[in-house]
């Protein structure tokens, strides 16, 4: 193996794929009632519960990762001689990103000859995951850890990040969306359009009339921007809204099928923020897609 993949439990990937290609993960953290949590075991999370406690008003407080967390789980890699690529959650919605670096910076002093590449996905959920897949896709074709880094870039200009809410109040609530745009949302019956911008930002950007007309636009704006699906994997994040995933899938296969669709339940922190009832699709397209 010529460098290690590391990313964050926000990445929203099966333990199962995780531990099959060696790919460690750094926990966000959440807590219920001052009792803390984390979820490194996305099959053991009891999603349906989580979700259905917070619909009934559970408050759900979560923390980043900071520097000690990074520092501690980057050190037992770079002690063994291994190089690092580790695949962040976006800079735009989380501080984490930042708290990285300067790991990152304190321990290149300590191992000066070892290598540590961090992407900020500019990303969260599927998002950041997608490039988990793709690093260890590139990996196992031969390429360096240079060569990987540079191409996940690259790439990460392409992902599109799109999806509707059930109720804004969770991402007003944690500062991702102002006040203002929080209001629509709770208008009867209007559901809200979001993306990830430029900068890795939620922003809103359309809104309409229930949620079923709020899948079918996710799904125009698949078949609008994605490029080569069939040689890509696009991926559905849902908080507990499985018919909604079901009725996505089958929107995405009937113009513009994909190579695979891979479908997920949030997990705990990154579904705290969006809230229950949270459909998300995430695909490729071009370079400047995500100003479209």
């Amino acid at each position: 193996m010529s460098f290690t993949i590391l990313t964050d439990t926000s990445a929203n990937l099966p333990s199962a794929y995780l531990a099959e290609h060696g790919i460690g993960v750094v926990p966000f953290t959440y807590s219920i009632k001052d009792k803390s949590y984390s979820c490194l075991d996305t099959e053991g999370f009891d999603a349906k519960k989580f979700y259905k406690a917070m619909r009934m008003g559970a408050d759900i407080k979560t923390s980043q990762i900071n520097l000690f967390d990074y520092v501690k789980f980057f050190e037992p890699y770079l002690e063994r001689g291994e190089d690092i690529l580790m695949i962040c959650m976006s800079s735009g919605i989380s501080g984490a990103f930042h708290c990285a670096e300067m790991a990152k910076a304190e321990l290149k002093a300590k191992f000066p000859e070892r290598k540590i590449k961090l992407v900020d996905t500019l990303a969260a959920s599927l998002g950041e995951g997608i490039f988990v897949l793709k690093a260890v896709e590139l990996r196992a074709q031969g390429l360096s850890l240079s060569d990987t880094f540079k191409a996940i870039q690259k790439a990460k200009k392409r992902m599109y990040q799109v999806f509707t809410v059930d109720d804004l109040m969770y991402l007003k609530k944690t500062g991702r969306v102002k006040g203002s745009t929080a209001i629509v949302g709770n208008m009867l019956h209007v559901k809200p359009l979001l993306k990830g911008n430029e900068r890795g930002e939620i922003v809103n950007f359309a809104k309409t009339i229930g949620k079923k007309r709020a899948i079918e636009m996710l799904a125009q704006k698949y078949n609008q921007l994605v490029e080569a699906p069939d040689k890509q994997v696009v991926g559905i994040a849902h908080a507990d809204c499985e018919a909604d995933a079901l009725l996505l899938e089958s929107l995405l296969c009937q113009k513009k099928p994909p190579k695979k669709i891979l479908t997920v339940m949030y997990e705990p922190v990154t579904g705290s923020h969006v809230g229950p009832g949270t459909l998300a699709l995430f695909f490729l397209g071009a370079d400047d897609v995500r100003s479209r």
